[in-house]
């Protein structure tokens, strides 16, 4: 089995689990309860399948269009562009909608979705085409390192205004490629009282940010109100124990745990999975990575190897991050756990993503055969291939 089919084949079995833990997750006291028909058509059970229908297209995307100009820009930035502009329409009345006091949704013709996640997954490419197109100036302060740092901020700086986390993640990833990219270490010094000052202003500006910290220091001063999540949070996952309560039998998700189909979708898991599903949850997603690490290895082109380095670090630190949210080992932030969260615009273009992930491989091994015609494809030790 190829690096790029068994990330296809974890993906798919996140996504199958995220059908079932937000199904159950989901549930509510009733007289008439679920039956397994309701799943089967359920609205996690629709997105997962066309997730997989995303994949598949996504694995069978001709990756040279993102490199193609037209009108002199690449398809990269024309693609960047339009998610700035999702970005701005957040704000335009009858098309912008706001979701617990935060303006980060457009509603069109009954058709919703996130434009902070298309800009996530498209400045990724964005940075992954400076990267390989100016390999002659991206050690330069001036020539390779202000113009996309300049932009990126710009990017980071908007969604902040509405989704520190994402905002964070984003800015976090963009510099790993660039880094990676050849830019030099202490450029990125130079960023450091900006990010600070950055952040700082971001938090004062926001008094529920200030409230979350001081939170995530003394739950217990007010369990009730601005405690109530990261509380609820651990009491859901302790009451799991080793082998948790069984699938279905959670209790907290009745009512007492917010959020419980999304941001904390892992706490669910620990609850009603145990330890022992927490730890397999955990272990795919370092499966992931480490795939992913051997379809990079493989890749000459620069250009999709920093494609490939720039999903894979987006969903490992976004992975990372929600874990230690749910478990309260840093401050509450609404951010997705990446494809068990419930959540349409995530699950389809993460899924799109990956499906890109397999598509860079497929092509390491096009290119293999057309290397070596007359020699059988070898085992690598550390990177499993056909």
């Amino acid at each position: 089995m190829r690096a790029g089919q068994g990330i296809i084949v974890i993906s798919i079995t996140l996504l199958m689990l995220g059908v079932v833990m937000v199904n159950s997750a989901g549930m509510q006291v009733s007289v008439d309860p679920p039956t397994f028909h309701d799943m089967l058509t359920s609205r996690p059970t629709m997105l997962a399948f066309f997730a997989i229908v995303a994949m598949f297209i996504g694995s069978r995307f001709p990756l040279h269009l993102f490199e193609k100009s037209f009108f002199r820009i690449p398809l990269v930035l024309w693609i960047l562009s339009l998610a700035v502009l999702f970005l701005l329409f957040v704000y335009v009345p009858g098309i912008g909608r706001e979701v617990n006091s935060s303006n980060r949704w457009i509603h069109f013709s009954g058709f919703s979705f996130q434009p902070s996640e298309v800009a996530k997954w498209t400045l990724v490419l964005a940075v992954a085409w400076w990267g390989s197109s100016h390999i002659q100036d991206i050690q330069r302060f001036w020539k390779g390192f202000v113009p996309p740092m300049l932009g990126i901020g710009a990017i980071a700086a908007f969604i902040a205004i509405e989704d520190l986390g994402t905002a964070v993640l984003i800015g976090t990833v963009s510099c790993l490629l660039l880094l990676a990219a050849g830019s030099k270490i202490i450029h990125f010094a130079t960023l450091i009282p900006i990010a600070v000052g950055g952040f700082i202003l971001a938090v004062i500006l926001s008094p529920y940010r200030i409230a979350r910290l001081q939170t995530y220091l003394h739950p217990f001063d007010d369990p009730e109100n601005s405690g109530y999540h990261i509380l609820q949070s651990m009491s859901t996952i302790s009451g799991g124990g080793l082998s948790g309560l069984g699938l279905g039998n959670g209790i907290h998700k009745f009512g007492y745990l917010p959020e419980d189909t999304t941001d904390f979708i892992y706490s669910v898991i620990c609850e009603e999975l145990g330890i022992f599903g927490a730890v397999a949850v955990a272990t795919l997603y370092i499966g992931l990575v480490v795939l992913g690490v051997c379809v990079i290895r493989k890749t000459k082109n620069t250009f999709e190897q920093l494609i490939a380095l720039g999903f894979i670090v987006t969903i490992g630190i976004q992975a990372g991050m929600n874990i230690l949210v749910v478990t309260a080992l840093v401050p509450t932030k609404g951010i997705a756990l990446p494809l068990l969260s419930n959540g349409g615009t995530g699950w389809l273009l993460t899924a799109f993503c990956i499906g890109l992930l397999n598509a860079i491989d497929r092509k390491n091994d096009t290119v293999m055969e057309m290397s070596y015609p007359s020699i059988s494809k070898t085992t690598n030790p550390t990177c499993p291939t056909s």
